[in-house]
């Protein structure tokens, strides 16, 4: 019924700069909080950046000054500008939203997920 699509990773080297984008469709009444989620062989996800649907930010120390996420309400659309990307970021990349369906079912839905890729 609700369905999360990434796009945006890639691979890009040391220092450079990528846009992710997850965009969530279906029967959606409202959203509240969106987050973004990476995880990497081997290692346990994580949260990466949150934002509420009044738009307060939470990010991971290690992203801190580097990483914004933002989001569009009107467009059910959440995005994480990644800049000055370190080898360290590299992972698969989940959006994660808080959604009421138009059925008044309330849960988290999770999309695909896109690989982003940090070269030295």
């Amino acid at each position: 019924q609700v369905q999360l699509v990434e796009s945006g990773g890639g691979l890009v080297q040391a220092g450079g700069s990528l846009r992710l984008s997850c965009a969530a469709s279906g029967g959606i009444f409202s959203i509240n909080a969106m987050g973004w989620y990476r995880q990497a062989p081997g290692k346990q996800r994580e949260l990466v950046a949150a934002i509420t649907s009044g738009g307060t930010t939470n990010y991971a120390d290690s992203v801190k000054g580097r990483f914004t996420i933002s989001r569009d309400n009107a467009k059910n659309t959440v995005y994480l500008q990644m800049n000055s990307l370190k080898p360290e970021d590299t992972a698969v990349y989940y959006c994660n939203a808080g959604v009421r369906t138009v059925v008044a079912d309330d849960r988290d839905y999770w999309g695909q997920g896109t690989q982003v890729t940090v070269s030295s």
